[in-house]
């Protein structure tokens, strides 16, 4: 199973990007949109997983303790090379500290945290294949054209451990994690 750990959008900043999607739906034609559902900031992807891994990860995810995370949406852009368009998060020092507790508990289920610094987004859409670099080139025209900016915020009173299936984007919660106690 593929596994990763993120906070779905809620509240105001999920109406915020769903407003922008729907301004530049015609745009972004030959784009795979995410679904309201399935949009979330990653705090760490996981990747295969053995269903021992997984209990591992749900008990240790268990035993950690967070505040309430504030989730500001800051913008958007591109991910070129990869064929994202995405909402930008601000690293405040609250969601830092959870992705740093979140992957810090994975350790001890045999997963890696990515050496890369930490860039908090929500995907809004991808590329479909090579035809897709274009729509995405349209889209930046789009966004630019129209002057889109997005800022909003809501606030975070979970996370959880999502698994991905293959095939369309499909995400499942295979358990929620409180935040808010400390």
């Amino acid at each position: 199973m593929r596994l990763f750990v993120a906070i779905g959008l809620e509240g105001k900043a999920a109406a915020a990007v769903e407003q922008v999607r729907q301004r530049l739906a015609a745009a972004g034609q030959g784009l795979r949109w995410s679904q309201p559902a399935d949009r979330h900031l990653t705090l760490q992807f996981l990747g295969e997983a053995s269903p021992e891994q997984a209990e591992c990860v749900m008990e240790r995810l268990r035993a950690v303790r967070s505040a309430a995370v504030p989730v500001r949406i800051a913008g958007i852009g591109f991910f070129m090379r990869a064929g994202v368009f995405w909402a930008g998060v601000e690293a405040t020092a609250e969601l830092l500290a959870l992705q740093q507790r979140v992957t810090a508990a994975t350790r001890a289920c045999g997963f890696v945290a990515e050496p890369r610094v930490y860039r908090p987004h929500v995907t809004l859409a991808r590329s479909r294949g090579r035809s897709g670099a274009g729509a995405l080139v349209a889209l930046e025209a789009a966004v630019e054209g129209k002057r889109i900016r997005l800022a909003a915020e809501c606030l975070a009173q979970d996370y959880a451990l999502y698994e991905s299936f293959t095939g369309p984007s499909r995400y499942e919660v295979r358990a929620r994690f409180p935040l808010g106690v400390e």
